[in-house]
């Protein structure tokens, strides 16, 4: 007669995923090769992402989605955002000054021929945002809007973040379609290559006329996308499983899908990496959340069967 037993059905599901995981472990150096990380670039990330031994179906290159904005190349600063003819140009140049966006003129002041009228000063005008084939000399009683405007601590807060990279994580999970088919109930490990570039923190700066902002890049927590609607968060990269380890089948000391799966099938592992981005410089402060996102590592589950006479 068949039976099920919830007691031998615990004590098998244990053997089980301890039998699965040390066979994976004498996989042949050849297949443990193949299994080397690839990389790609999912639609709307500025930075590769990159998986364990299952890349699935990567998009192509994408620019700009979530990276916070970048920074104007050519030395931003001028306390906003400065535009002309519908793109962003900087708010200040050394060359052509403190820019008016009025008039999308540039104003630097500058020494005439002769003395200006009582209360006014020379400026040279460049306008058409810059365009230094339209320039005259002016006076002015008054400085024109805009012009002496201290550098945006934020805007060089985003120039600073722009010049570094926040890599997702880099994901792996025991067990894995690679090496071989988990079961049904077993608990999942799940970790991601403990490196700074992936977790920091990262440091970079941004100058501009005297002001100097300072970034700091962290990672605050991962969050596994189990790929059947169930989501684990983990405050850190969690713990490689190790198949003759003391944990060997057993659940993940950190960073677990500690119940497993409950239904046979083939399951799309993603995470996402939460990175926060604070800054600091000329009396102000703030933080820049970023995140971004891995691509997929696949699992297939089989069920477990369990006879007793």
């Amino acid at each position: 007669m068949l039976t099920r037993s919830a007691t031998t059905r615990r004590a098998l599901a244990g053997i089980g995923l301890a039998l699965l995981l040390v066979l994976g472990a004498t996989v042949p150096a050849t297949a443990a090769r193949r299994a080397d990380p690839g990389a790609g670039c999912p639609p709307d990330q500025p930075d590769c992402s990159v998986w364990d031994d299952e890349p699935g179906n990567p998009g192509d290159p994408g620019g700009g989605g979530d990276d916070g904005g970048g920074g104007d190349d050519g030395g931003g600063g001028g306390g906003g955002v400065c535009q002309w003819n519908g793109r962003t140009i900087p708010c200040y140049d050394e060359e052509l000054g403190w820019f008016n966006n009025g008039n999308g003129c540039y104003y630097k002041l500058t020494d005439g021929s002769v003395e200006p009228a009582e209360g006014h000063q020379w400026y040279l005008e460049t306008c058409n945002g810059g365009d230094v084939g339209a320039q005259e000399m002016v006076q002015l009683a008054d400085p024109p809007a805009g012009f002496g405007a201290p550098p945006d601590p934020e805007e060089l807060a985003h120039r600073a973040l722009a010049s570094i990279k926040l890599l997702p994580a880099r994901l792996k999970v025991a067990p894995r379609k690679g090496i071989g088919p988990g079961l049904v109930g077993l608990p999942v490990w799940m970790w991601a290559t403990p490196a700074k570039s992936y977790f920091g923190p990262l440091h970079a700066d941004a100058s501009d006329r005297g002001l100097t902002v300072h970034i700091e890049a962290k990672v605050r927590q991962i969050v596994w996308d189990m790929g059947n609607g169930e989501e684990v968060p983990c405050d850190g990269p969690g713990t490689e499983y190790q198949s003759k380890g003391e944990r060997a089948g057993k659940t993940s000391p950190d960073c677990g899908y500690d119940k497993g799966y409950q239904k046979a099938g083939t399951y799309r592992v993603t995470a996402t990496t939460h990175w926060t981005v604070t800054w600091s410089g000329g009396g102000e402060s703030g933080v820049i959340p970023q995140t971004r996102n891995s691509d997929t590592v696949t699992i297939q589950i089989n069920e477990l069967q369990v006879v007793t006479r």
